[in-house]
């Protein structure tokens, strides 16, 4: 018998994600002038109002109301009657130093004895559903606010600067649509949420069965003719521009008989901040596998990579990932657990799901063998001191394409770099 499973994601402008962004946006600055900074940095945003908080060890200065106002901009809250924009709500700041406490176990001498910044676990998971080994259910949804998100930025026209884009430079200034919009009543928050139907026995995917749409918008003459107009454009613009992006396999999982729900509610005018409170590391599972494979509970966006909950997640997804794509499993979770102050990991964990090509227990053992999982060795592997953070903060940490910029890397536990060491540890 067939089953479903369904993931679900959020667009830059729900308000649990633009906590993240500040956040994230935050910690790049700290980061930008002091790349040995230790920052944890707690976003609470709600209806005209914005509270930073957390710890902070560094000798940077960052003016954290100009970074959130310039983060708030760049998603789209550039106008008074969504509620909450950039010009005109409030920032408050609370950080204060970082508890000596953690600080001594955390910094050492020898900076490759670095102890980890925080006890707990952290998981990382690949399968093969897509090319990004990644959870199709989730990848769909992240895809969908993608092209959302990107019609409602290329459509959105400055007076004095240039156009918004996801993770792009803040506009300067006050968003107006173009003449030729298609979507021009798009306002930045926004769900998704996909179903996909799987084979009981192969467990392939076999088709999209439920998309659930629900996007800002903004006031209508009638919510009857709201809901017309934005359930047709979804139909003719969003859905065929998301299945033009995908590879032919995954395009074919689209067929006429898809469930389709469009603003369920009938009506989302009030929404972002405006409509519910955001807060940093509230959707932790957007962020990771959307409800595949395992999480630890630990939340990433503010927290500079001294933080396993961030740094060793990362590293755990770059070892499921290398591992399926090398053929040593076909899907695959890795655990790595740390205590606060200790360097080397107390435990390596692996789940093949009965895929593996030898036990699970042998496959943890080679890569405790194989990889130094010491905190320090996985920053100086991805770079994680660098500036890195901000396009993290939103359609997820994990699936996303690695690029350089400006000598930057950008998702480097994505790169596929450890698939011939495997081969060759496991005879591949």
């Amino acid at each position: 018998m067939n089953y479903l499973f369904t993931s679900e994601s959020v667009s830059e402008g729900h308000p649990d994600k633009v906590a993240d962004q500040i956040s994230d946006s935050i910690l790049d600055e700290f980061l930008r002038q002091d790349p040995e900074a230790k920052v944890a940095c707690e976003t609470f945003c709600t209806s005209g109002l914005v509270i930073v908080g957390g710890e902070v060890s560094s000798s940077a200065y960052v003016d954290i109301e100009k970074v959130a106002r310039e983060t708030i901009a760049r998603i789209g809250y550039t106008k008074a009657e969504y509620g909450f924009d950039a010009t005109s709500c409030g920032i408050i700041s609370t950080i204060h130093e970082q508890s000596a406490d953690i600080n001594r176990g955390v910094v050492r001498s020898d900076e490759m004895d670095q102890g980890a910044g925080d006890q707990g676990m952290m998981f990382g998971y690949a399968c093969k559903n897509t090319p990004e080994y990644m959870p199709l259910a989730l990848s769909l949804s992240h895809r969908l606010l993608k092209v959302l998100a990107q019609i409602r930025h290329e459509q959105s026209a400055t007076g004095k600067g240039p156009v918004c884009g996801p993770q792009g430079a803040a506009s300067t200034g006050i968003a107006r649509p173009k003449a030729d919009a298609v979507m021009p009543y798009l306002r930045p928050d926004a769900k998704a949420q996909i179903s996909v139907e799987f084979d009981g026995q192969t467990h392939h995917p076999v088709r999209v069965h439920t998309i659930v749409l629900s996007t800002q918008h903004d006031e209508f003459d009638t919510d009857e003719a709201m809901h017309a107009r934005i359930e047709k454009d979804v139909r003719e613009i969003v859905l065929p521009r998301l299945v033009a992006s995908l590879p032919a396999e995954l395009a074919a999982l689209f067929d006429d008989k898809f469930i389709l729900h469009v603003n369920p509610t009938g009506k989302f005018v009030i929404g972002g901040p405006a409509g519910d409170t955001g807060l940093t590391g509230r959707k932790i599972i957007v962020d990771t596998y959307g409800g595949r494979g395992a999480h630890g509970g630990g939340a990433f966006s503010g927290k500079d990579p001294s933080k396993v909950d961030r740094s060793a997640a990362y590293a755990a997804r770059w070892l499921a990932k290398n591992l399926v794509a090398a053929g040593v499993a076909s899907e695959c979770l890795v655990q790595l657990a740390y205590a606060i102050g200790v360097a080397e990991p107390v435990s390596v964990y692996v789940n093949s799901y009965g895929t593996g090509v030898v036990s699970d227990a042998e496959i943890a053992f080679k890569l405790r063998s194989l990889f130094d999982l010491r905190p320090a060795a996985i920053v100086k592997r991805f770079g994680l001191k660098a500036p890195i953070y901000a396009p993290t903060a939103a359609y997820g940490h994990f699936g996303r394409e690695p690029y350089t910029q400006n000598g930057l890397q950008f998702f480097g536990w994505e790169k596929l770099d450890a698939v011939d060491t495997l081969r060759t540890a496991f005879g591949l």
